[in-house]
């Protein structure tokens, strides 16, 4: 991360054989976490750091007098952080990503620190709202936005395949795009995947460790996700390498980069909004309702299953983390007013 303060000692002043190691140990660091993280921790540092020089206050100094006047000016919207109140969910996010900076360099800055904590329970209970929550693409959602693939191009047939992989793994957006076609192939990659005769078998490379994703056979060849791949791998002659690339030339020919995960989400957008979801609200309302974890969403709110299979599909640690994702369900399934009498 070029936006952290530099090591105090400089590599010219350490051994070479030291300094092969600090580099390695750089690149285990950066593998700790994702290019993502690591991606929004570099602008947080950055938003801090300019930040202390307007105020003539040191950044390197992991002070929590100072992080709690940060913070404040954040949820505030003061003129010395660009004027413009940040979600709480922002502040927390800028928060780790200093104590991650601080860490690195050697330094501590305690989240629990008695002045950073009362400060964040106060911009809690001031400002905390409920998550804004994507719509949830449902099956009958994700077969109109299957027909708004072009099945007659390379592009419409690699989109099919995201989108049916991604509803039926629960696949996050990055997690799909970081697939290869087989194990250990790309040092990027984030997992691959293994066709079997009863389904797909994809191993994942998560924040806690590796899992496995099945993904069985749909019952019909047009909605099958296992069916789109092979067909997307052997059209687009993919046997190594990353699964998903980009497609050029008006959509019939296939490079060799993966696709940004970003992709997923605009792909998502572009077909719901194609497909007519939510045709009740205005147009210019729409595309901010639908993203990639749509499919995650779709998934695990229409999977009538036992919650611990979607549970552990989606990769989460607790039932509670998957039941946000669930849109529809029968919440007065149990009602406690008639069981106690009233």
């Amino acid at each position: 991360m070029t936006d952290i303060p530099p090591s105090p000692t400089p590599p010219e002043h350490q051994p070479p054989a030291l300094r092969d190691l600090a580099e390695r140990a750089r690149g285990y660091a950066e593998a700790a976490s994702s290019a993502n993280t690591r991606k929004a921790y570099a602008s947080d540092w950055k938003h801090f750091a300019g930040w202390c020089r307007r105020e003539g206050l040191d950044a390197l100094a992991p002070s929590p007098q100072v992080i709690g006047l940060y913070i404040t000016a954040c949820a505030s919207g003061a003129r010395s952080v660009g004027g413009r109140k940040n979600a709480v969910s922002t502040i927390e996010r800028r928060l780790s990503a200093l104590v991650w900076a601080y860490t690195q360099r050697g330094l501590a800055l305690g989240r629990r620190d008695r002045h950073i904590a009362t400060v964040l329970a106060g911009i809690r209970n001031t400002h905390a709202s409920p998550p804004r929550q994507k719509e949830a693409v449902l099956p009958e959602n994700l077969l109109a936005m299957l027909e708004t693939c072009d099945r007659g191009t390379l592009r419409g047939l690699r989109d099919r395949a995201m989108l049916l992989v991604g509803f039926a793994g629960g696949l996050r957006r990055s997690e799909v795009t970081g697939l290869d076609a087989g194990r250990g192939q790309t040092e990027d990659g984030r997992g691959w995947v293994e066709v079997l005769p009863d389904g797909l078998l994809v191993t994942l490379r998560g924040k806690t460790g590796w899992r496995e994703v099945e993904i069985g056979r749909g019952s019909s060849a047009a909605t099958c996700p296992v069916e789109a791949l092979e067909t997307w791998m052997k059209l687009a002659r993919i046997s190594t390498g990353p699964l998903f690339r980009r497609v050029t030339g008006r959509g019939k020919e296939v490079g060799p980069m993966r696709l940004n995960d970003r992709e997923i989400a605009r792909l998502v957008k572009r077909t719901a909004l194609q497909a007519g979801l939510r045709g009740d609200l205005p147009e210019k309302d729409r595309p901010a309702l639908f993203a990639g974890h749509s499919l995650r969403a779709g998934l695990a709110s229409s999977a009538e299953v036992d919650e611990r299979h979607v549970q552990k599909q989606l990769g989460h640690a607790s039932a509670e983390m998957t039941r946000r994702y669930q849109r529809r369900r029968d919440r007065f399934r149990v009602n406690l007013t008639k069981a106690a009498g009233l």
